[in-house]
């Protein structure tokens, strides 16, 4: 049970911090557009590279580094392109959040930037795989609720922070507050593209 809780701790501290994805799910839950699966598709892909860590999968990166590389760069391209978005978004449109009006954008493309967030960020490898699977091997016959404490805190934090936005929605349903999160979002974005070609 110590492993269990030990993974649910580390992991969810490792994702509380404000990121590019955290960010995305935070956005769709104050749209309310396919946040359900936004929440799905990001918990089970930090499963999948939590169970991965755990059966041994950081050492594989840790020997090939161009794997590191390439997500590293194309994470870097993506995230800066996004920012772009945002604060282009944040100068020309003037909108406040009101459901009824709110532009709604296809489950596919909503599904194919969640992708993104998740798969070409080396932070999200970085955590799950390498740290939280490094981590295991310390707990040995009972790595697995490590790893599962690990993976329950993903479900519970994007789960969480995607439905509890919906309390923010009164505040954003004035234009400036709006303008604010994009150009915000847009800010963390250019910020972890930064970190990642400097780092």
């Amino acid at each position: 049970m110590s492993a269990f809780i030990s993974g649910f701790a580390l992991g969810f501290s490792l994702i509380l911090a404000i990121g590019a994805q955290n960010a995305f799910v935070l956005k769709q839950g104050l749209k309310k557009q396919h946040l359900f699966l936004v929440c799905l598709t990001c918990a089970t892909s930090d499963a999948v590279l939590i169970t991965l860590g755990v059966l041994g999968f950081g050492a594989v990166i840790q020997t090939f580094p161009v794997i590191e590389m390439a997500a590293r760069y194309g994470g870097a391209a993506f995230l800066s392109g996004y920012g772009v978005l945002s604060i282009r978004s944040a100068i020309v449109k003037s909108h406040a959040l009101t459901p009824a009006t709110e532009e709604v954008t296809t489950l596919a493309k909503t599904l194919a930037i969640c992708f993104a967030f998740t798969w070409l960020n080396p932070h999200v490898y970085l955590d799950t795989v390498v740290l939280l699977g490094s981590i295991s091997t310390q707990y040995e016959t009972t790595a697995w609720q490590f790893g599962l404490g690990a993976v329950l805190a993903s479900f519970v934090f994007f789960f969480s922070l995607g439905y509890g936005a919906r309390l923010l929605i009164p505040f954003f349903q004035k234009p400036q507050a709006w303008k604010i999160l994009e150009i915000i979002i847009g800010l963390i974005m250019f910020s972890i593209a930064a970190t990642l070609l400097i780092g």
